[in-house]
This record gives structure tokens, sequence and C-alpha cells, in this order.
């Protein structure tokens, strides 16, 4: 399995550089913001969309960012049933979410989990949501390893009070060792703050169990500044998550981190949201950092300078 890590950290830097850099400004202002790692072989998360029979659910790690940042894709790294063609990933939605208590209810109630302190919010930030269906992300796929398995996984016992949420998890599972390379093509902007990451992915005839990276994160990650546990719910559970390692593994290793990586770029002049003179802080920034608004959509990957306008209007408001 070590050969397939190698060459998953040589694999990633591959696809990377095909989906994001592809043109002089793009090369020389975005980069890879948070990367996690390679995958540690301890656990595979469920994370799906509703579907016929199938309750939805999501899988959440975090990350931070020191300042204001377009986010332009991401990697995510997950196990599918084995001999399945990976044209069945029919779809990829990604949400972001605030920390709890921001966009939640404060207190929980009812009361329905151990703890939400350091959880991702009730709901997501609806500016930021992206879903190949609705045009607004595209992706591709790379078989990493036809036969990779992790001894636990969480998909079913997911368990609300009075239930006891500690189950130590579900049974080992073998698979296709997956990762999938998106593409924000409405990209994301947030100003500096620490934010969880829920990726959901839509298999037909299959699911797809996000794979674990570990914790703390070691090369070829990079380390998060206050590195937060992966949190899961399904509909059952909504508004409530639950740690997966704490709450329902509890065992060693007591928690984990997810497989996935953003790229970007970082805004070095913009202004504050909420501020009067924000929008024309950020725009006036841009044009110095990038030399103009065209070259700045152009290496941000917005499909046009009104677009770009569009975002960081939306960016500025309170």
């Amino acid at each position: 399995m070590q050969n397939y890590s190698s060459q998953k950290s040589f694999g990633a830097l591959v696809v990377l550089a095909a989906m994001f850099f592809s043109g002089a400004a793009a090369a020389q202002n975005t980069q890879v913001i948070v990367n996690t790692g390679n995958p540690d072989g301890k656990l595979g998360a469920l994370s799906r969309p509703a579907s016929a029979g199938k309750l939805e659910t999501e899988t959440a790690d975090d990350f931070v960012l020191d300042q204001t940042t377009v986010l332009t894709g991401a990697t995510i790294t997950g196990l599918i049933t084995p001999a399945t063609p990976l044209a069945n990933i029919a779809n990829v939605e990604v949400e972001l979410y605030h920390r709890f208590p921001q966009d939640s209810i404060d207190p929980p109630s009812p009361i329905k989990v151990p703890s939400r302190v350091n959880s991702p919010s009730d709901v997501e930030i609806d500016s930021a949501t992206r879903d190949a269906h609705q045009g607004t992300l595209s992706f591709t796929t790379n078989l990493l390893n036809p036969n990779f398995s992790v001894p636990t996984t969480v998909v079913n016992k997911i368990n609300a009070k009075p239930l006891d949420s500690v189950t130590h998890g579900e049974p080992a599972a073998i698979g296709e060792e997956v990762e999938i390379a998106i593409t924000f093509t409405s990209p994301i902007v947030l100003p500096a703050g620490h934010y969880f990451f829920r990726p959901e992915v839509l298999v037909t005839g299959g699911d797809f169990l996000y794979l674990s990276a570990p914790r703390p994160i070691v090369a070829p990650g990079t380390a998060i500044a206050g590195d937060l546990q992966a949190w899961i719910r399904n509909s059952d559970l909504k508004p409530d998550w639950l740690r997966i390692g704490t709450d329902i593994i509890a065992g060693d290793p007591p928690t984990f981190n997810m497989t996935f990586s953003l790229t970007g770029a970082t805004i070095q002049a913009a202004g504050t949201p909420g501020q009067a003179n924000c929008h024309g802080e950020t725009i006036s920034g841009l044009t110095e950092q990038f030399g103009s608004l065209a070259a700045a959509a152009s290496a941000l990957g917005f499909s046009s300078v009104q677009a770009l306008q569009n975002s960081f209007r939306a960016f500025c408001e309170p």
C-alpha cells in the first residue's frame, strides 16, 4: 500500500497542476492553500446526497484561512465499491460551514449529541455551495489503487440521543481508492476564518466512503493551526453533528482528519466585509496585485470581470 501512497502524492501534484495552472497568471497566483496529506488507511466515512432509500450523510473536516482567499478548486480521496466504473461517480457537491455557534441555534434544542463545541454550524454558507449538477463546479476522477482497504467505517450507525453514539464504527471495507479533482467554475471568496469543508459524492449503484488522513497532519500535508477533528451527520441527526472519533469510534486513534486539499489565491489587500469602502478597496487591491481586473479574473478562474465584480460585491455585503 505504501507504493500506492507514493503514487498518490505524485499524482495529486500532477492533477493539481493540470487543474489550476491553466495560464501564466494562474500559475503565478494560485497555490495549494490546504492539504491534509495522504489517506492513513484507518477509516472510511460515508459522504453522499440523499437518493432512493438512502439518507443524506455528510462528513466534514476543518481548515483555516489566514487572510481573504479565493478558492479555485479541491481534491478529495475516497473509496468506492470494487469494480465500479469511475463513470458511476455521477455528481459532486461541496458545502462550506462556519464553526458552531455561528449560523446555528445556540444552545442546540433538543440536545441530541454529546457536544457541539468546535463542530460545523447547523447550516452551510449559502454563497459557498458548489454543485456539478448546477454547473458551479466540474470534476475529474483518478483511480489510485484498485484494492484499498480500511478496517473501520462509519455508514449507518450515526445515533442521536437517547441512543448511545459510541458504536466503535462498522465493518471493514475494501474497494477502489479514487481521487476526485474539483474545479470551482464559480470560485469561492472567503474572508479569513476557521471553516469546515464538506463534499458529497453521488455514486450510481454504490457509495463514497471519504478516507481519513493522519491527525496531526504529516507530510506531504501541511499542518493546520488549531486543527479540529472530523464530524459527521445524517438527515436524522440534522442540524447536529457527531465527532467521528470522540463520539462514534471512541478508540485508538481517537480522532481523525479527512483527505482533502484546497487550491486558490490569497488576496493581499482586500477590504473589510460590512464596511462602506470594502468593495472599492478590494477592487483597487486586486488591480494592484494582478495588474488589471481582467488579469485578476483570468488568474482567479472567474468567467468574466463582471463575475469577479459580483463575487467580491457579495463578499463585501454585511
